[in-house]
């Protein structure tokens, strides 16, 4: 094949892929497979990561309390969003299991007990941050300046954040049934509306008001209800492999129980990695508002290029999900293996990126010295382990995938409570490194939780998970 014929053959393919034609992954081309999942789940996760560092660079110009209240906000909303990513990874595999099975009424019904559940859970604890948002800043160790500029704005997350849940829940569902590209147009259109309000939302334009921080917090809310919208539309009309209709709209308690069974370990993995986040934040709080801002600029960095990673993984998860149910459990760890190394290759080019330009990039952000010494050298150290980090992301996805969320429920406890936050006690704390223990805590942990999670995925007993 000539140069301009494999040109043209990849414009073919790309252009496919985000138009999501292809939705069963269970036979042909691993390859192709990967490419028509991993494009949309990559780009979808592209946008996600285009809003984290858009948000914060216009945070940037109210302050450093302002970006410090960002980071501290995130820090305990990330314990709600692990209870919608826990149903979400039940979701996705639930219903990547009965595509897979071509039992295309049942994968409908786990959808809607699915969001369901998100709904109900996401405003309870909406009400509870509502009025407790001063000591939720307050526990974190905001001073009096960060809580008085940024309590509106947990404030408003906390209200906004059955939009938040349901986004990220019904996506999961789309990526279960390997409606990629929907998923994909969704975030564009709910993170692209966040990316146009927050100037105009936090700086004022005309008649609207200048909101401050609160601006960005209400951007965030209009853009990802919006997306909500899109996301039912879809699920209503038919246009996606699965439909939500009045037969669904049924409360079916054994459904329920089978998705809570599920997402009681997905939600344990991402409730103990976040809730180490806080407290790593916490450690980091320690030294300061200059700190906390260049650690907060640093991880949305870090997130800008860890999120279309995960776009890989979570095609590598629908993969195992779809071939299991088929009944190929050799093609689903074919697929784990071409989609981590894969990932490897991507974040070892973002590694040597992050080695030669870290100061460069945080000063975008934010001119001060202090702030971007301490950013640079979180980019620096953290990138160390991204080859590891890798594969870590993509095995631990294929095990939620799979329907076994319980293993790497296991070893996030081993590698984050049990190693990552001593780690981070001891360099931070004790040996006095300060925020520089943290950033070294991170890079250890993540790496051997790559090491541990490659060998007992090697060992084979997710293939025998029933879901």
């Amino acid at each position: 094949m000539t140069l301009p014929e494999k040109i043209a053959s990849f414009r073919f393919h790309f252009v496919r892929a985000l138009q999501g034609k292809e939705e069963h992954f269970t036979s042909g081309s691993i390859n192709k497979a990967l490419f028509y999942l991993a494009i949309p789940m990559m780009l979808e996760m592209v946008m996600e990561s285009l809003f984290a560092v858009v948000d914060i660079f216009f945070v940037g110009k109210i302050g450093v309390d302002a970006v410090a209240a960002v980071g501290l906000t995130e820090s305990v909303i990330t314990v709600i969003y692990s209870v919608s990513i826990g149903l979400s990874m039940a979701a996705t595999a639930v219903v990547a299991r009965r595509v897979g099975e071509q039992k295309y009424r049942a994968a409908a019904d786990a959808a809607f007990q699915a969001i369901l559940l998100a709904t109900s859970i996401s405003i309870l604890t909406g009400l509870a941050g509502v009025f407790y948002a001063e000591e939720a800043l307050l526990l974190m160790g905001a001073n009096t300046e960060v809580i008085a500029s940024g309590v509106g704005y947990t404030r408003i997350i906390f209200v906004g954040n059955v939009g938040i849940m349901l986004l990220f829940l019904i996506n999961g569902i789309f990526r279960g049934a390997g409606s990629a590209a929907i998923a994909m147009k969704t975030l564009w259109i709910a993170n692209g509306i966040n990316i146009v309000l927050d100037p105009i939302l936090i700086f004022g334009l005309g008649f609207i008001p200048a909101l401050g921080i609160e601006g960005a917090a209400w951007a965030t809310t209009i853009g990802r209800c919006t997306g909500v919208l899109y996301q039912l539309w879809h699920l209503l009309d038919g246009s996606a492999i699965i439909r939500i209709t009045r037969k669904n709209l049924t409360f079916r308690f054994r459904t329920i129980v089978k998705l809570l069974k599920l997402s009681v370990g997905g939600m344990g993995q991402f409730l103990i990695e976040s809730a180490c986040w806080i407290v790593l934040m916490r450690i980091v709080s320690e030294s300061g508002s200059i700190a906390l801002a260049g650690y907060t600029i640093a991880i949305r960095i870090i997130i800008f290029t860890i999120l279309p990673a995960w776009g890989l993984a979570n095609a590598a998860s629908t993969l195992v999900g779809q071939n299991l149910g088929a009944g190929h459990p050799e093609r689903a760890e074919k697929s784990v293996w071409k989609a981590a190394f894969y990932n490897a290759v991507f974040l070892g080019l973002v590694s040597l990126v992050f080695i030669l330009l870290s100061d460069s990039l945080i000063s975008i952000f934010h001119p001060d010295k202090a702030v971007r010494e301490v950013g640079s050298e979180a980019l620096m150290v953290v990138c160390l382990g991204y080859v590891f980090f890798a594969y870590g992301m993509v095995v631990s996805q294929s095990f939620n995938g799979a329907g076994d969320t319980f293993t790497p429920t296991l070893i996030n406890i081993g590698l984050f409570w049990l190693l990552e936050i001593p780690l981070a006690w001891f360099f931070g704390v004790y040996f006095n490194w300060g925020a520089s223990g943290v950033f070294w805590a991170i890079a250890i942990a993540h790496s051997l939780h790559a090491v541990v999670s490659v060998a007992l995925f090697r060992m084979g007993r997710w293939k025998k998970t029933k879901v």
